[in-house]
């Protein structure tokens, strides 16, 4: 039967295809639009094959019977031979492979398992047909298959499970919430028409009410309230057990669940339980908790209609308390703020109201009120001064036994106090112990380190001697104020005024030192005493602590002796007097005293004949003197003798010529350093050294001492003494300040080296400086011990050693 509608469509499509074109001919309409492969711009006109046309192949799901025919192509084509079919695409030759195969000569096409239209809806496959030789004899066709649905898939809810709110008491026909589920089958079947309902009802807690309180709406999935009753008090939540079913509802089914909260309104207001509340409380200290009060709601615990605020609404004028909600239990905290005085109020009734935060829907009373009764309990407490610090204002010269401060302390429990003094750095104060009374121990010293900024402080204490030993402290800060205790010194004592100033010139310039402070101090006051020395010295105020000691007059120069009093300012003011030496001279334009000679050059009256015959006498005795200085030191000069190298004066009296030259005795052959001995000669005789006496031809300059390589030399010489002794007594100091400084000099040759003996007197003890004159040969002499002079001396003692 199936293969007979299918040649029989195919037939009707080839029999429309020809009533087609003459049906276009008939009508003149233009073949080259409609046909154009008649109508080519060259060569003749070939036939047009047609396409096979085969309508498309509905097969059913799960089929049982595998494999099963579905269509067959077949080539029109005059074609004596064999003539071969082949298929391609899904299904075949692509995946899902081994759904379809064609028998190649035949044409028929079958189904090789059953298909899921779930996962394969349609197929698109192309068929061809071939000569032996693969010539292709057709256009490729199109196969089109379908696979039609059954119900075979069931409903299923979108999620497990669902879960809505509805607040408490809320009006029939109010919407909860949507459920929702699919169906795999196709959607434009019945396979896929759901159908929603309520099949089961729960309460929590369980059975609290009977009747059904929710529906749903069998197409959409939407739940609704469906009655009254639903009291967040009486039910908190409800779980429904859901039914989907396919088919409208008479297919295939799925079961779902649903849970529904009931949420709270604020439909009660708080309540206390109790509305009376007692208390205690520790006077003097501040309390975090005093105690609590309750008050409950029926409203969701820990919910924001259930929460409460608390408030003192009466009762506490002075703010004392404080009340603050408990996040937790939701009950109301009791708190000093401000300590308690047993001793001024011993009770306080509170009235404390509690209402929600949100507002209260309903007919019910939103705030509710109850009463607490607080306890002070009494405490010994410490006592009390009434200032800290406590200050008091005295004069420095306040005498001993001088009060100042009496009744410093209380204490708010009567009890019996005792007051020390535990810091007094210069213990100038002494204290009542019984009343607290503060005087003056001994004179205050207002210079003292210990006092600052005129504050002198002290540290009090007071204690309980009925509470076992409270105590408190205090500062006592004395402010001392200055008395005036000193008088002021005048200075300068003495000082110079010029006779020859300008009247508009400033003199001597006074001021004064005084040990006390402002105000007993400055501005001072000058004045003279002696009226009879006023009338030539006047006294000039320049500022509050400067006056200028002037002559009014012109007085020639001398020493003047002025009676000057000063002042202070205190009360009463002290003052002192003193003389003043002024001393009055001609000044320069600096204003000092000039020179005698300038002075005498510098008069208005001239230069006097004997200040003239005096100058010019002592320019002549200058130059005698000069004179003669230098004929005496040319005398000595031509009488010096210059032989061999001996120095020898002209006069017997020269005690230099007991000095002689015996050329050099130096320290041997590598002694390259060897003194000159050319320094024994006179400074003064200008006598040059000798050249050639050192190494390599140097000479030394005249004036400059050898210098040692054993001693550093860069440090500065003594100065030695050129001066000769006026007096033959003077030699010996002479000599000896010599020595002195030759010891001193770190600059003096080696000690191998000859020696300067800068002066000799006559009459010399010392012995003569020749090894000619000894007693002894210098081979009956030891020289051993030369050995341990160094290596230097040890050299001496080989070349003497006549082993």
């Amino acid at each position: 039967m199936m293969k007979a509608v299918v040649l029989l469509g195919v037939l009707m499509a080839v029999l429309c295809q020809v009533c087609g074109s003459k049906q276009v001919k008939q009508r003149d309409l233009n073949p080259a639009a409609l046909y154009p492969w008649l109508h080519r711009s060259a060569g003749t006109q070939v036939r047009v094959k047609r396409d096979w046309i085969i309508p498309p192949i509905r097969v059913l799901e799960n089929s049982k019977q595998v494999p099963e025919d579905l269509v067959q192509i077949k080539s029109d084509k005059i074609f004596t031979g064999e003539v071969i079919y082949m298929l391609e695409g899904p299904g075949v030759d692509q995946d899902p492979k081994g759904l379809f195969e064609i028998d190649d000569k035949t044409g028929w096409i079958k189904s090789q398992m059953p298909l899921d239209r779930e996962k394969h809806r349609s197929f698109k496959l192309k068929a061809f047909a071939l000569s032996p030789s693969g010539e292709r004899l057709e256009s490729p066709t199109t196969i089109e298959i379908y696979v039609l649905d059954q119900n075979d898939n069931r409903p299923v809810f979108t999620q497990n499970e669902f879960i809505g709110t509805i607040p408490e008491f809320s009006v029939p026909g109010t919407s909860v919430m949507q459920v929702s589920a699919v169906d795999a089958d196709d959607p434009t079947t019945d396979n896929a028409a759901l159908s929603y309902s309520v099949i089961g009802q729960e309460t929590v807690p369980p059975n609290s009410i009977n009747k059904t309180m929710f529906g749903i709406n069998n197409k959409t999935g939407v739940i609704y309230i469906r009655d009254v009753g639903l009291d967040r008090d009486v039910v908190q939540s409800i779980k429904l057990t859901l039914q989907v079913a396919d088919m409208s509802g008479m297919g295939l089914t799925s079961i779902g669940r649903a849970i529904i909260t009931i949420s709270d309104i604020n439909n009660h207001a708080p309540k206390f339980q109790p509305d009376q509340y007692k208390m205690y409380a520790l006077e003097n200290k501040h309390i975090a908790e005093v105690g609590r009060i309750n008050a409950t709601d029926k409203d969701q615990r820990g919910g924001v209609n259930w929460k409460m605020i608390y408030k003192i609404s009466s009762g506490d004028p002075a703010g004392h308390f404080s009340v603050r909600t408990d996040p937790v239990t939701n009950q109301g905290i009791i708190s000093v703020v401000k300590p308690l005085d047993f001793e001024s109020q011993v009770e306080h009734r509170l009235t404390v109201t509690a209402e929600n935060a949100v507002n209260v829907k309903g007919p019910y009373e939103r705030v509710q009120s109850a009463t607490v009764t607080v306890t002070v309990v009494n405490e010994n407490e410490a006592p009390v001064f009434y200032k800290n610090p406590i200050k008091v204002s005295v004069a420095e010269s306040a005498v001993p036994s001088t009060v100042l401060v009496s009744d410093i302390a209380h204490d708010p429990d009567n009890a019996k106090l005792r007051y020390e003094i535990i810091e007094d750095p210069e213990n100038w104060l002494f204290i009542d112990h019984a009343t607290g009374q503060i005087s003056v121990r001994r004179t205050f010293n207002i210079r003292s380190p210990h006092v600052k900024n005129n504050i002198y402080s002290a540290v009090v204490k007071v204690i309980d001697q009925d509470a076992d030993g409270v105590f408190t402290t205090a500062t006592l800060e004395v402010t001392l104020w200055e008395t005036n205790d000193y008088a002021p010194v005048l200075i300068p004592s003495s000082g110079t005024v010029c006779s020859d100033r300008d009247r508009d010139k400033l003199g001597l310039l006074l001021s004064a030192v005084d040990q006390d402070m402002s105000p007993q101090s400055d501005p001072f006051t000058f004045y003279i005493v002696d009226q009879s020395v006023a009338v030539n010295w006047t006294i000039i105020t320049l500022n509050e602590t400067h006056a200028v000691l002037q002559p009014l007059i012109d007085i020639e120069s001398g020493e003047f002796s002025v009676p000057v009093v000063v002042s202070d300012s205190g009360s009463p003011p002290l003052s002192s007097s003193s003389l003043v030496n002024v001393t009055v001279c001609p000044c320069d334009s600096f204003g000092d005293c000039k020179s005698f000679t300038a002075a005498m050059f510098g008069t208005r009256m001239g230069i006097s004949f004997i200040a003239l015959m005096l100058i010019m006498g002592s320019v002549a005795l200058l130059l005698l003197l000069l004179v003669l200085a230098v004929a005496v030191r040319g005398c000595r000069r031509q009488n010096v003798k210059r032989d061999g190298g001996l120095l020898v004066g002209a006069s017997d009296e020269d005690i230099r010529d007991n000095v002689f030259h015996y050329d050099e005795q130096g320290g041997g052959e590598e002694d390259e350093d060897a003194f000159n001995i050319d320094f024994l000669r006179n400074p003064s005789d200008g006598i040059p050294p000798p050249v050639g006496f050192f190494p390599q031809n140097r000479s030394l300059p005249r004036g400059k001492q050898p210098l040692r390589k054993d001693a550093p030399h860069n440090l500065p010489s003594p100065t030695y003494p050129r001066k000769l002794a006026g007096e033959p007594t003077d030699i010996e100091d002479f000599i000896n300040v010599g020595l002195d400084a030759a010891d001193a000099d770190p600059n003096v040759p080696p000690y191998d080296t000859a020696l300067i003996y800068d002066f000799e007197g006559d009459g010399s003890v010392a012995g003569s400086l020749s090894s000619i004159a000894s007693m002894s040969s210098d081979g009956d002499q030891d020289y051993d011990y030369l050995n341990d002079w160094g290596p230097r001396f040890k050299k001496l003692a080989n070349m003497y050693d006549p082993r």
